[in-house]
């Protein structure tokens, strides 16, 4: 069960502590908040902002703790005490979003909304070099873990940009294509993913940012990210109020999380046992993984002996025994439980595997007419690949002329033309499955056609056998009547 925390505002950064006991700083409001790992109560307050703070961020030995602010200024703070150790100016007074150590520890790196991203030094307090190179907002950021001299920051001019401290201007430019919201190294430092709008990008570095994916599964702007420790989940928080859970091999969403409003930040614990979210109302939600349950080592039974089995097999009932008999248990077959599981795709796909397709098609047939019945049909034909188009067309061409069949089958293809109609021309071999069911419904008209007028022949016919047959009946009545008066009259 989440636990649920409220803050003084909405939470713009959470991040969790590098070394135990894993401890998490929220930022929310004008106040920095450190929480324990299941402590419903801040344990540390950090509060000397006059306006909001923004983006907390521990060093990677957990000891230092930088924050930037609404008023211009960076601040560094000891986790073990409350005053800022250091005070960094030169972001000429506009908020500052972005804050971050340098994989060195001694550098410090911040992006502003004047546009600028700034390198400093923290034993010195200085400026180190300032680059000026984004023309909007700088709002996200994030360091390299392998060289300490490389960062890269967001902009909402829809780039993202990689400086090096060595060099006066940026080595790399990637645009997005919108409002950069969060930026994310992968700990091996080849691969960048960003986020923006509604689109989660993944760029390959070393190829000089060229876009790996581009994942659209949320429905408005994501806010953040996060990767797992061992990097094979991929996090993304968004204003529709869904986690999305990526796998980083196929960059497909394995799993899912809804929450109750929008998101703004996210943070996953370094051993993956604790997800933090936080959200525009100001709530923290905290879900922690269930611990697994330790298998006890169970003392293997004796196993009864055979006549425990063979008991009772030989009794003959005798005339007053009443005989119970065992019901059957019914198994459901694969489609079935998948159409009760709701899962029309895979029940479709179940159906048409070959035995079922050659040799029972009035099962396949069946299930799609149970679809269309639940209005799942159109959805069920939907995103397949060349191979199942293919497949499907087969199936319709060679049994839509059954009469059986013909109801469902229209139905189907009608779909299918619907839906496939923008690709036609892409695949040689869908169009030629295309022309098959073409070619089998114009012959099967033809026929129909011949059979109307074969009919219409028959019906003519008919009606003349009929009439001629009345009146042969009415002369031979009339013959029989005149018979009759002659022979009363003789």
């Amino acid at each position: 069960t989440p636990v649920q925390i409220k803050e003084f505002g909405a939470i713009n950064k959470i991040d969790f502590s590098p070394v135990a006991p894993y401890n998490y700083a929220v930022t929310a409001s004008s106040r920095i908040h450190i929480y324990g790992r299941y402590s419903q109560e801040p344990i540390k307050t950090f509060s000397r902002f006059r306006d909001a703070a923004y983006c907390a961020t521990y060093r990677d030995d957990g000891n230092l703790l930088v924050a930037g602010s609404e008023e211009g200024s960076i601040r560094l703070f000891d986790i073990s005490g409350k005053a800022p150790l250091r005070q960094f100016d030169g972001h000429t007074k506009k908020a500052v979003h972005v804050a971050g150590f340098l994989s060195d520890k001694y550098r410090i790196f911040s992006g502003g909304d004047d546009y600028s991203s700034n390198l400093w030094d923290i034993p010195k307090g200085t400026e180190i070099i300032s680059f000026s190179e984004h023309t909007d907002y700088v709002r996200c950021g994030c360091a390299s873990k392998v060289n300490a001299d490389v960062f890269i920051t967001g902009s909402y001019d829809h780039t993202v940009k990689l400086f090096d401290a060595r060099t006066k201007s940026s080595i790399m430019t990637i645009d997005h294509g919108q409002p950069v919201e969060s930026v994310l190294l992968f700990p091996s430092g080849g691969l960048l993913v960003s986020a923006g709008g509604r689109y989660v990008k993944v760029w390959d570095v070393l190829k000089g940012g060229q876009l790996l994916v581009s994942l659209k599964n949320h429905h408005k702007t994501v806010t953040c990210l996060c990767l797992n420790s061992s990097g094979q989940r991929l996090l993304s928080g968004s204003l529709d109020r869904h986690v999305k859970i990526y796998s980083t091999t196929s960059y497909k969403v394995v799993h899912s999380f809804n929450y109750a409003t929008s998101i703004l930040s996210l943070a996953l614990s370094p051993e993956d046992e604790t997800i933090v979210v936080g959200m525009t109302n100001g709530v923290l939600n905290v879900k922690h993984r269930k611990p697994e349950e330790r298998k006890e080592k169970s003392q293997q039974k004796r196993q009864p002996a055979y006549r425990t089995y063979m008991k009772g097999r030989t009794y003959m009932p005798k005339q007053e025994d009443f005989c119970v008999s065992k019901p059957a248990k019914r198994v459901l077959r694969k489609y079935d439980k998948l159409l009760k599981s709701f899962q029309s795709s895979k029940a479709l796909d179940a159906v048409l595997e070959p035995p079922i397709r050659l040799h029972t098609p009035e099962v396949t047939v069946a299930v799609m007419q149970e679809l269309h019945r639940r209005g799942t049909l159109r959805s069920a034909l939907a995103g397949r690949d060349e191979k199942q188009i293919n497949l499907l067309l087969t199936f319709v061409a060679r049994r839509v002329i059954e009469p059986r069949f013909t109801p469902v089958l229209v139905t189907v293809a009608d779909m299918i033309t619907d839906i496939y109609h923008p690709v036609v021309g892409q695949s040689a071999i869908v169009d030629r499955q295309f022309l098959k069911l073409q070619e089998a419904i114009g012959k099967e008209i033809d026929y129909q056609e011949e059979l109307l007028e074969v009919l219409g022949m028959m019906d003519t016919l008919f009606a003349s056998f009929t009439k001629k047959r009345d009146t042969y009946l009415e002369d031979n009545q009339n013959n029989g009547l005149k018979k009759m008066i002659e022979t009363n009259v003789n």
